[in-house]
């Protein structure tokens, strides 16, 4: 183990003292603090391995979690047979295959990265496609909002973009393990990435398109009752309004970005599938403007996935919530987006 690695480890032991907490509360925070220290000592051993030779291992992982230990694997094939009706149950199961490996690879590379890639080496590793206009917008005074998902390597992003000098805020989900919450943003912000929890962080949020920052969201995850109902693989699937309410309210810009592994490990193609200027929808309504930009948005994450299904989390529940049937719903649209203010 190097001394920095020690040094990090003794700055992040501070967890274990009583300030008049409950009995429950210490033990908590001690398991909390013993996964924090497995998973360094694991992410240490990673780091230790060469790419080539965790290629191999993360294979086998996959097939122990996909085939053997089927962890989540109902909601996978769930959700593959809604994304690609018709498909075989063996093509389905070489894809949830496929995502396994994907998962673990990507953990490893991001192990990798922050000793691998640097400001002199990086086109070794990232090809770019179609991101001069975005260039061209963040360069400007007014604010972006970064669209993404959880598709290929989304946590490498943000770390590229502040090395190429266009720092981001990030919202992202806290932890529930703070000291493994507080590690991991710790390599978001190597390169100068800002997070911003997704739970109370509006205000930050708001700030960061105030002033004309550029704000990074996945926005790919089930938005439940209040959310915005638009095609997804053909699906209903309910989605965040908050991307196009700001987007309304402050004038920026969106762009749907990407980061796809290529034919070998820590390899990428980081680029911009489409962008969307809300000036273009001044003829809109609000209500339509919202529908419009969130219809748009998931449009083209979809066409993403598509173009490599197998770097997709399809564990996650995404048509979880479906539009209510009945006479509440009767003679309404599949896009059902109330008309909001972002404010």
């Amino acid at each position: 183990m190097r001394r920095a690695d020690i040094a990090r480890l003794q700055t992040d032991s501070l967890p274990i003292r009583n300030h008049g907490g409950s009995p429950v509360r210490l033990l908590r925070t001690a398991f909390d603090y013993l996964v924090y220290l497995m998973v360094r000592a694991l992410i240490l051993i990673v780091q230790a391995i060469p790419l080539s030779l965790l290629t191999a291992l993360t294979g086998g992982l996959a097939r122990l979690f996909a085939d053997v230990l089927r962890v989540r694997r109902r909601v996978a094939e769930e959700n593959l047979a809604l994304a690609f009706p018709g498909t075989s149950p063996e093509v389905i199961a070489d894809t949830i295959r496929r995502m396994w490996e994907h998962l673990f690879l990507m953990v490893c590379e991001i192990a990798h990265s922050s000793r691998v890639i640097h400001e002199t080496n990086w086109r070794r590793f990232i090809r770019l496609n179609g991101v001069r206009p975005l260039v061209k917008l963040l360069l400007e005074d007014r604010p972006v909002i970064l669209v993404t998902g959880h598709f290929g390597n989304f946590e490498i992003g943000g770390y590229l973009l502040g090395m190429l000098g266009f720092p981001t805020h990030t919202v992202a989900r806290t932890l529930d393990n703070r000291f493994l919450d507080r590690f991991l943003n710790r390599f978001r912000g190597a390169t100068g990435q800002f997070i911003i929890p997704k739970n109370g962080g509006h205000r930050q949020i708001e700030e960061t398109v105030e002033r004309g920052g550029t704000l990074a969201l996945l926005a790919d995850q089930d938005a439940g009752r209040k959310g915005c109902f638009v095609p997804f693989f053909g699906r209903p699937a309910s989605t965040f309004k908050a991307l196009a309410l700001l987007s309304l309210e402050y004038d920026a810009p969106l762009a749907v970005v990407y980061v796809k592994r290529l034919d070998r490990p820590m390899t990428f193609e980081m680029g911009v599938q489409a962008i969307l200027d809300p000036r273009n929808l001044a003829d809109h309504s609000p209500r339509a403007a919202v529908e419009h930009i969130t219809r748009w948005y998931t449009s083209e994450l979809e066409a993403i996935v598509r173009s490599a299904p197998e770097q997709y989390w399809w564990i996650h529940r995404r048509w979880k919530t479906q539009p209510k049937v009945g006479r509440e719903s009767a003679g309404r649209p599949a896009a059902d987006c109330p008309e909001h203010r972002a404010a």
